[in-house]
Order: structure tokens, then C-alpha cells, then sequence
């Protein structure tokens, strides 16, 4: 029976459990956030390939950098006490939430522009068609521009 540490994938079964490009992966490895043995040509990735892989799409997903993760690993990797680790995720964080609460002000300020726009846009829109309307009665009844009755 093999132990559970031994468990390997390959780099296309990587990308379909996450819904990711192999692409996209050995852009990872790149980076050097991923680091998995090689047989000639083909990938082998541990266990810990996996996990750091999940982890790097929860980061993403959460609006951490690739430089923002790989400083979490490198900081894990040095001290498995993770003492300095979660205080640095701790600083992240509150960066990300103060960030993202820039950009929910951010997009209120627009939304409120929109809204003034698109309400002079259809004004216009309406003033614009009354007066198409105003000219076409006119085009078709002369008279009434002259003042005369029929």
C-alpha cells in the first residue's frame, strides 16, 4: 500500500482538478511557486505541489498576488511555527480589505455618475423626440406655423 505522502499527479491532472490550464501551472512553476520533480520531460508533482497550487487559486481568487503568495510560502518554508507567517497574512489582509473597500467607494462614485448621466440621456432622448414629433406636425400642417385655421 502507498503511503499517502507518496500520492503524485501529473501536470494535466493538476489542470482539470482545478479547472486551470497546464498553461497556466507551469507559468506557477515559473515563478517558482511550484517545484515539482522532473523524469526527462514530464512533471511530477507531490502532495505539496497540490496544496500550494490550491492555494495560490484561493489567494488569486481573494486578490492576492502571485508575489503576495509566494512571500507566504517562502515565510512558511522558513518558520513551520507560523507565527511570522500569520502575522504577515494578518498585514496582507488588512491591506486587501482596505484596498478593496477603495474600490467598493471607487465604484459607488461611478455607479452615482452613471446614474446622473443615463437620467440626462433619457431626457435628452425625450426633449429630442417631442421636438421630432413637434416638427413633423409642422411639416405636415404648413398653416399652423402661419398662425392660420382650418
Amino acid at each position: 500500500m502507498t503511503d499517502k505522502d507518496d500520492v503524485t499527479y501529473s501536470i494535466s491532472e493538476l489542470a482539470k482538478e482545478f479547472d486551470i490550464t497546464t498553461r497556466s501551472i507551469r507559468f506557477y512553476e515559473d515563478q517558482g511557486l511550484l517545484t515539482p520533480l522532473r523524469q526527462g520531460q514530464t512533471r511530477i508533482y507531490s502532495k505539496r505541489d497540490r496544496v500550494r497550487l490550491k492555494l495560490i487559486l484561493r489567494g488569486k481568487r481573494l486578490g492576492f498576488s502571485l508575489s503576495e503568495t509566494g512571500q507566504l510560502f517562502e515565510l512558511y518554508d522558513a518558520d513551520k511555527s507560523s507565527v511570522t507567517q500569520l502575522t504577515i497574512m494578518l498585514k496582507l489582509i488588512e491591506q486587501k480589505k482596505t484596498e478593496l473597500h477603495q474600490q467598493m467607494d471607487d465604484i459607488k462614485v461611478v455607479l452615482m455618475e452613471l446614474v446622473t448621466v443615463e437620467k440626462r440621456c433619457r431626457e435628452t432622448l425625450v426633449d429630442a423626440k417631442n421636438n421630432e414629433n413637434k416638427s413633423t406636425e409642422q411639416s405636415i400642417n404648413p398653416s399652423s406655423v402661419n398662425g392660420e385655421t382650418s
